[in-house]
């Protein structure tokens, strides 16, 4: 009698055990999003908002076919990364056309920087200071020198300026002037700025200007350049290549507006390989950013370095210079080998999160300019929503009154089982939101309402092997346990299918389709899950309730309702009928 028992319980397992189990995966889950804050799933920018930008892609002086599907496809991944950097959700960037680029930022944390961020599309460039100087209404105000030590600690190799270096006085930076542009344009291997301040006094404007047109040219902008006017910065430098010096404007830490002349570009934002934020916990405590170059990159940022090292400021200090912009000035105290640098300063987080997130993701192929920003609102996207809910509470509605009409006491066990799908659904989305920036949009809630159909029909795949096994002329219990290895295999089957449509649907396509994708994938592992861990478990448990094991009328198990059959067995046994006047 021993053994029987035995074959029994390992047939049937402990139904009790792995119901417990899943339930603390949820309370767990649930714990979970409530600790993290996040207690509603992100959404989209058709449920809640944002800005749509057109960019245009432009060809650069010189280039010519530069925009083609290679390029185009390379900016768009550059500033899908540019933006995730930042965590914001849901952002959308595809092309549109062949010159085109729509960029689709929802509305909420981080938005606006990556607004700005997608807006600064222009190469990446790194280019020695040759000259610097307040502009503008400040420019009275002598600004102050360049802060930190003279020389490199061990582990920092670059020390920012607070973008706020220049000479004691405006008149100063254009006594140097002169000789530092004609260094430059002359490519001078002797390191701008190099010579000695009785040469420097020597080599006044007029007479650098008399010997080289181009020179005349390049003072002569930087003299007229005021930077503090919006209209007069976005000129600066305009159609510039990078083979030649330029004037440049940006904005230093006490927010004021510093003019530039750099030296032609030395080092591409092609040359970074990875930069990040870093809190710098030894010696004075604060951000920095860390950059690592290739190995063609870190060759170039070693030769510039040794060279701005030796100059003194504002010629030992190199532009980081981003759509003609200055983003950031460090100076130099020492060669700086390795392939690795660090720019350390007055960084609060924010700060050196962006300046990191543009030195990884700043180098685009092409340059592009805003065609147009539009500001969508959630009116349009919350509309539908309403109605798909509508949609899908009224399908889910009429799947339940079929269950309970066909299936009556079994229904139970399915719409248990449709809850507990839902709470999970619903928790994962919450948590996927901080954690890969999964955002809910249209096409994902209609993935969620395409899964009750989903769930639904594996719930009816096993019912309907129970019901086989009972119409054979089997017992509640051995019914269920015959029954399920065989709804198992069709419902593995099914949901591979599903999962498989899905996954294909996602790496194909582009956009607020993968969000269709995606939770269709989501909700079909999820249906795996709730069957095997949680309906199976909970009908091994109640087919030993005497309400479904003695197939009560409203158990939706009833055999005379299901019209079983005596066993096969019992017809063979019986003997045949006698003919009564034959005997």
């Amino acid at each position: 009698m021993a053994a029987p028992k035995k074959g029994r319980q390992g047939t049937q397992g402990k139904p009790g055990r792995t119901l417990a189990l899943i339930l603390i995966a949820i309370v767990a889950l649930t714990g979970g999003m409530f600790a993290s804050g996040h207690t509603t799933p992100r959404l989209g920018i058709d449920l809640a908002g944002g800005t749509s930008i057109t960019l245009q892609a432009k060809n650069e002086p010189g280039q010519k076919n530069a925009i083609n599907k290679t390029n185009m496809d390379t900016a768009v991944d550059i500033m899908n990364r540019r933006v995730n950097g930042l965590g914001v959700s849901e952002a959308e960037v595809q092309t549109q056309g062949d010159s085109n680029i729509i960029v689709n930022i929802p509305k909420g944390t981080n938005s606006e920087q990556a607004r700005e961020q997608v807006g600064t599309t222009a190469k990446l460039y790194f280019r020695p200071v040759l000259v610097t100087e307040v502009t503008g209404a400040d420019a009275a105000t002598p600004s102050p020198s360049a802060s930190g030590s003279s020389s490199a600690s061990p582990s920092a190799s670059a020390k920012e300026s607070e973008k706020a270096t220049s000479s004691s006085s405006p008149s100063a930076s254009a006594t140097s002037q002169g000789r530092a542009v004609t260094d430059a344009l002359k490519a001078d291997p002797t390191p701008s700025g190099s010579s000695t301040g009785s040469e420097s006094a020597a080599a006044s404007p007029s007479a650098s200007a008399s010997t080289d047109p181009a020179t005349a040219k390049l003072q002569a902008e930087y003299t007229k350049l005021d930077c503090s006017k919006k209209t007069v910065r976005a000129k600066a430098g305009d159609g510039v290549k990078a083979g030649d010096p330029t004037v440049a404007c940006g904005q230093n830490s006490q927010g004021q507006w510093q003019k530039y002349i750099l030296g032609p570009a030395e080092v591409e934002g092609t040359d970074v390989d990875k930069a990040s934020a870093v809190f710098d916990t030894q010696g004075a405590a604060g951000w920095k950013v860390t950059m690592d170059f290739t190995d063609k990159g870190g060759k170039k940022f070693a030769s510039i370095t040794g060279k701005l090292a030796q100059n003194q400021s504002p010629q030992n200090q190199f532009a980081i210079v981003l759509d003609g912009e200055v983003v950031s000035d460090p100076y130099v105290s020492q060669a700086l080998t390795g392939g690795t640098a660090e720019i350390s300063g007055s960084f609060d987080q924010q700060e050196a999160q962006d300046l990191a997130n543009m030195l990884s993701y700043g180098a685009l192929p092409l340059t592009f300019t805003e065609a147009s920003v539009t500001t969508v609102t959630a009116a349009l996207g919350g509309e539908q929503l309403e109605a798909g809910l509508i949609a899908g509470a009224i399908g889910l509605a009429l799947v339940i009154i079929y269950l309970v009409v066909y299936y009556r006491g079994l229904s139970l066990i399915a719409i248990a089982s449709l809850l507990v799908s839902a709470v999970m659904t619903y928790v994962i989305m919450s948590l996927l939101g901080p954690t890969i920036g999964f955002a809910l949009n249209l096409p994902a809630v209609c993935g969620a309402i395409v899964a009750i159909g989903i769930t639904a029909d594996s719930f009816i795949v096993f019912f309907e092997r129970i019901r086989d096994e009972i119409r054979e002329g089997r017992r509640m219990r051995p019914a269920v346990e015959r029954a399920w290895p065989r709804a198992r295999r069709t419902i593995l089957v099914s949901d591979f299918v599903s999962f498989l449509a899905a996954a294909v649907l996602f790496v194909v396509t582009v956009g607020k389709v993968q969000g269709f994708a995606f939770t269709l994938g989501l909700t079909t592992v999820l249906d795996v899950v709730v069957v095997f861990f949680f309906t199976k478990p909970l009908m091994t448990l109640l087919a030993r309730r005497k309400f479904f094991a003695e197939g009560h009328s409203w158990s939706g198990l009833d055999p005379k309702r299901l019209g079983v059959q005596p066993p096969l067995r019992r017809t063979r046994r019986a003997s045949a009928p006698v003919d009564t006047k034959e005997a």
